[in-house]
């Protein structure tokens, strides 16, 4: 019988058709340390992450009996995925599957930056009622994102899904990609209509000085910030900037600097470049909706994974 190991998880639909495949399936959460024993000892023949559990070359070295690695998600920075294949590891990911949740979650933010949701839901409770009056006053200037200009960097699945929804807010977009040209997006609405807007990208320094919003869906690439200051200093003033990405895109202490000078006027964070453990200088300010990287954290979207990688793995061990 396959083994499989789901050590951050996986959904109930998943594990249901696992299991009625005929593959045994454990989600107990191994610590990191521990991953390479309990491995081992269990002889699992699979190991399943998100993005918590690293997969790295001491595990492949150490693990001979895997065979498939397999990531919840997109980005797999958390998995030595070359090494991996070079010693003969199947590794799968679920590509398409969190794109419409982490897209949801970039217009979460959005809407919490321009009408300053994040600030006055930490005033509110202990404000609310003795200061009503001057929290009105202090959040009254805020912005509608209609026909202001996002710019989108990085627009494969996760930023093709951005845009339809910023089109659909009549917003003008603007996208910038290494390795797209153009993109059709096809707009699908409630009675059955469809429209289909094209749009080509342009160079990123031109995304950065013209778009109101800037959001970022690519994946990190080297030890540098794809945002750096010298980039924020291209930016509008007053504009923003979101990243439910990766960790490690931003430079956070430029980007703190850029808000309290004023250069930004907020920012929208899902990833952090010291996860699990953030800055408390970052947390703690006063210009920055965040959330604990959520990004595919739907019901919907984590019953596309689980079942993605279901259908990978069975396809993978009874072809």
């Amino acid at each position: 019988m396959i083994k499989i190991l789901a050590n951050d998880g996986i959904s109930k639909a998943g594990i249901e058709k696992l299991e009625a495949n005929g593959f045994f399936l454990s989600t107990t959460n191994i610590p990191q340390e521990k991953l390479i024993s309990e491995i081992n000892e269990q002889e699992y023949d699979v190991v399943l992450v998100r993005s918590a559990t690293k997969i790295r070359k001491d595990i492949i070295d150490q693990c001979p009996s895997l065979k498939m690695i397999g990531r919840g998600g997109v980005g797999m920075d958390n998995i030595d995925v070359d090494y991996a294949k070079e010693n003969g590891k199947s590794v799968i990911n679920t590509p398409a599957a969190s794109s419409s949740s982490v897209a949801e979650l970039v217009f979460a933010h959005l809407f919490s930056m321009v009408r300053f949701l994040y600030g006055a839901n930490r005033r509110m409770p202990m404000e609310g009622d003795t200061n009503f009056k001057n929290l009105k006053k202090a959040y009254s200037a805020g912005k509608e994102l209609q026909k202001r200009t996002l710019g989108i960097i990085g627009f494969g699945r996760i930023g093709q899904e951005v845009a339809k929804r910023a089109i659909g807010l009549g917003m003008r977009v603007l996208a910038h990609d290494k390795f797209i040209n153009e993109a059709n997006i096809s707009l699908n609405f409630f009675n059955g209509d469809k429209k289909t807007f094209t749009i080509e990208t342009i160079e990123m320094d031109e995304l950065l000085k013209q778009s109101d919003f800037v959001t970022l869906h690519i994946p990190k690439i080297g030890d540098e910030p794809l945002i750096s200051a010298e980039k924020i200093g291209l930016m509008k003033n007053g504009s923003g900037l979101i990243n439910t990405s990766r960790g490690g895109l931003v430079d956070e202490t430029a980007l703190m600097f850029a808000l309290d000078k004023e250069k930004l006027a907020y920012a929208g964070l899902d990833v952090f470049e010291n996860e699990p453990n953030p800055s408390i200088h970052l947390l703690m300010h006063n210009a920055i909706s965040m959330t604990p990287h959520i990004g595919a954290a739907t019901n919907e979207a984590q019953d596309r994974i689980g079942i993605e990688l279901a259908d990978q793995i069975i396809s993978f061990f009874k072809k």
